[in-house]
């Protein structure tokens, strides 16, 4: 059995001597797992679209429940994120989570085009990188099942909520004074950082990344939803944890 579609590639194992294996996020299959043989080797016609984080259209081949790259082109392969340490890592972080979400036989296209219309706005450089992160982690939430209660106070209904914070286990946006035990541990917001979270969350797809937000707002937003993936998910992503480091160093 043999198939052609589009695809984002998350993750890349060695396998023997010159094959990967490939975690690859694909249009129409959702998640699957491919074997590049010889893709290491000099001589591969497939190994620049077999690359982590390479946007490739492949044929694919079925052999006893396994499928294998047969032909690949890449068609995007932001070479902006090879630049430096720090792009690198973060894209990669992009693919760990876009593969944390992600299932077998389920496509969801929407999550594909936001991995790679992430993926391009950070390889062009064309927001500041923790503004990409932010708005990556929240929509990705959004569009996985855990959308947030962004409107009105659950508590006293207000929809403009005086001191907001946000609750990263119920997902929650609330007044300061509102907030009880019932909602746990809850990230302080300003009314800029909840509106723009607001947008990031209803905005078409196209605009998710048009707004701005300096200073304190911007470190609110970032704090919050990358405290959500945390809660939500339940887990750390160590390319996230390395990104830091090269912030920092």
């Amino acid at each position: 059995m043999f198939k052609t579609t589009k695809g984002l590639i998350l993750r890349e194992t060695k396998y023997r001597e010159a094959d990967k294996i490939l975690t690859v996020l694909t249009e129409d299959e959702g998640k699957l797992t491919v074997s590049a043989r010889g893709v290491m080797r000099g001589s591969s016609r497939i190994a620049a679209a077999c690359q982590l984080l390479t946007f490739s259209e492949m044929t694919l081949f079925e052999n006893r429940g396994k499928w294998y790259v047969g032909e690949a082109l890449s068609i995007e392969q932001f070479l902006g994120l090879r630049s430096g340490i720090a792009p690198l890592a973060l894209g990669t972080y992009f693919a760990e989570l876009l593969e944390a979400v992600s299932d077998e036989d389920s496509p969801n296209p929407e999550v594909l085009r936001l991995g790679l219309n992430s993926l391009f706005a950070l390889s062009q450089g064309r927001y500041p990188p923790e503004h990409i992160k932010a708005v990556f982690e929240l929509r990705l939430m959004c569009l996985s099942g855990y959308e947030p209660a962004l409107g009105a106070c659950p508590v006293c209904g207000s929809g403009s909520p005086e001191a907001p914070v946000f609750s990263v286990a119920g997902g929650t946006a609330l007044c300061g004074a509102c907030r009880g035990g019932e909602y746990g541990g809850a990230y302080p917001l300003d009314g800029a950082a909840l509106s723009a979270m607001r947008h990031i969350a209803g905005a078409e797809s196209r605009k998710i990344f048009s707004f701005t937000l300096d200073g304190t707002s911007a470190e609110l937003l970032c704090a919050c939803c990358e405290a959500y993936v945390r809660a939500q998910l339940e887990r750390r992503f160590a390319a996230l944890d390395y990104w830091k480091n090269v912030q920092d160093s």
